[in-house]
């Protein structure tokens, strides 16, 4: 998982994320006969007529007075007219009329008559007009985030929230090395492998170079510029929806622990606080937590009772807290060390291969960012921003290329969504999280404890989590003009083709293809195919992006339906003054790695 640079203690009950602008209280204007009340914002004229005439005052529209003074002689003295808090005053000398100011809102209209005049107090005054239903406001940040990207929570609060990160981390961590280790030749009681393994590390190391070259050189930089909100839709959407079949599939496999634990995460992290009030937002911030004990007690329970002793191996792989093997194999201390597999090996054809599953983690991981950012209540990610994660990625890549991991490095989408429930975005909290990793992957022994949950406990807390990352893509359509039929294809295309495309090659890699279909020769140039067109997330942004450069940059309309003008203002680090708040790097390191 990609530790998210995004650090006072707060009272979460008073403490609230600081947002671009605040929104305005809108006062409901009152009308009666006599002094008028309004509202306005302005400054009323004054008038003067010397001679015998009339003096009439209007009520200022605005901020401010309307006079009108007619002295003596044929003269007329007419107030401003606004919108506003203001008074209208009249006064007539002599022969003369005053009248009271017209104004809307709250204000007061006065008319003298002195002499042989009339004074006309009050003057016409508008009715309350009905207040219409506007649609939500567009939200630059995501309100309602307890503690933003800079605004960390207390020590103790911080600390669970770590762990509640690091416990979420374990699935697809364990998920992804059980998988692939059977199919190199290591097992539980053979654990070094060493031809594929050093295949491997020179994979990962060719390819964490790729990523810091796109990275820190700025390349991707550039290439991320081109997008707007109309194309990260799709993009960020199926970061997290391209990912269900993590979800209830794979609860499917034991669905007597899978689905209590679904409801339990429901229940506890939605409805749960409408019955127990309590001071601090303890059931929905720490629901994985008490879902995940809940569905393991019961999974415990069923595995102490024999339940699966002569279920299917599939099922009790799925269902028993006890077949993991993890807990027996791991040693007590543990101290990882660079190529303890020996001297990597680099192929061609290997490296190929990893260079393109390296290029769909930086494209999925950009997607992360986004959400990220959203629920972490910060402005959109300057691409520069976005380049320097990915070079750090990279080195992240290939750091696991020399210390021997099985698997690559990219954004954590569920950690993501945890951002959404919780509330919680402070970079703390994810730092927090990064010391349980290391802590834990030292002493193995406590670490194999959480690892052995089962697989369909942690695809309910998926259910959820990817959910909310899905919905924050979605979130980017309020900048867009949904109203356009050219946003409507785009949209739609992108959607239908990041489902479909990556259907037909899913069958091609399950099935291969169909007698009537053209196999290239290479089998490496399939691998290549197979691993880009597999992604839901990299094929809708593709497509997505396509018709986003050639059809909506052709006029300041077509800009504007795909959100690009407000958009522009995001695409320098240093055109907003907030970037540097949100994703500024400490210790002096943004002069190393400066965002451009």
């Amino acid at each position: 998982m990609i530790v998210f640079n995004f650090s006072s203690s707060l009272n979460i009950s008073s403490y609230r994320c600081p947002l671009t602008s605040e929104k305005p209280q809108r006062n409901m204007a009152r009308g009666c006969c006599g002094g008028g009340n309004g509202n306005g914002n302005g400054n009323g004229g004054n008038g003067n007529g010397n001679g015998n005439g009339n003096g009439n005052g209007n009520g200022g529209n605005g901020n401010g007075n309307g006079n009108g003074n007619g002295n003596g002689g044929n003269g007329n003295g007419n107030g401003g007219n606004g919108n506003g808090n203001g008074n209208g005053n009249g006064n007539g000398n002599g022969n003369g009329n005053g009248n009271g100011g017209n104004g809307n809102g709250n204000g007061n209209g006065n008319g003298n008559g002195n002499g042989n005049g009339n004074g006309n107090g009050g003057g016409k005054n508008n009715k309350a007009e009905e207040i219409l239903p506007h649609p939500h406001p567009v939200e630059e940040q995501l309100p309602g985030i307890q503690y933003c990207v800079n605004s960390p929570p207390p020590w103790p609060e911080a600390i669970v929230l770590g762990f509640q990160h690091y416990l979420l981390t374990l699935g697809l961590t364990v998920l992804i090395p059980s998988i692939i280790v059977p199919q190199m030749g290591g097992g539980n009681g053979e654990k070094r492998f060493v031809q594929t393994m050093r295949g491997i590390q020179g994979a990962l190391i060719a390819s964490g170079c790729f990523q810091m070259v796109l990275g820190f050189l700025g390349l991707w930089r550039n290439a991320v510029r081109y997008l707007s909100p109309l194309s990260v839709v799709p993009y960020v959407t199926f970061t997290g929806l391209g990912l269900y079949h993590l979800g209830f599939p794979m609860l499917a496999n034991c669905v007597e622990i899978g689905l209590p634990g679904l409801f339990a995460m429901v229940f506890i992290s939605q409805y749960l606080h409408r019955y127990m009030q309590t001071k601090r937002p303890i059931y929905d911030r720490f629901a994985v937590l008490f879902s995940v004990a809940i569905a393991w007690l019961f999974a415990l329970i069923l595995t102490s009772s024999t339940v699966y002793n002569k279920k299917p191996e599939k099922t009790q792989i799925s269902c028993r807290t006890d077949q993991t093997g993890l807990l027996t194999a791991a040693p007590w201390i543990y101290f990882p060390y660079p190529f303890q597999w020996g001297s990597p090996s680099f192929h061609l054809g290997e490296a190929l291969v990893m260079l393109a599953a390296s290029f769909v983690s930086l494209s999925e991981s950009t997607g992360t960012f986004y959400a990220v950012a959203r629920y972490g209540s910060a402005t959109p990610v300057p691409p520069s921003v976005i380049s320097r994660g990915i070079g750090w990625q990279g080195i992240g890549v290939l750091l696991n290329g020399m210390f021997g991991s099985v698997t690559g490095l990219t954004a954590s989408v569920e950690n993501a969504g945890l951002l959404a429930l919780t509330k919680v975005g402070s970079r703390r909290v994810i730092q927090v999280s990064a010391g349980f990793m290391i802590f834990f992957s030292i002493f193995g022994k406590f670490g194999a404890i959480f690892a052995s949950i089962p697989m369909p406990v942690v695809a309910a807390l998926y259910c959820i989590l990817f959910g909310y990352v899905s919905s924050a893509g979605l979130g980017f359509l309020q900048f867009c003009n949904l109203n356009s039929f050219q946003t409507k294809f785009i949209l739609g295309f992108s959607f239908f083709m990041g489902l479909s495309v990556p259907q037909f090659f899913r069958e091609y890699y399950q099935g291969g293809f169909n007698p009537g279909q053209v196999q290239p020769s290479s089998s490496w140039f399939n691998d290549i195919m197979v691993v880009i067109f597999m992604s839901h997330a990299t094929v809708a942004a593709m497509v997505a992006l396509f018709f986003d450069c050639t059809l909506s940059r052709e006029n300041d309309e077509t800009r504007q339906d795909s959100g690009l003008k407000w958009w522009e203002k995001f695409s320098l680090y240093n055109s907003d003054v907030r970037n540097d708040e949100f994703y500024g790097l400490p210790c002096r390191l943004n002069k190393l790695f400066p965002a451009l």
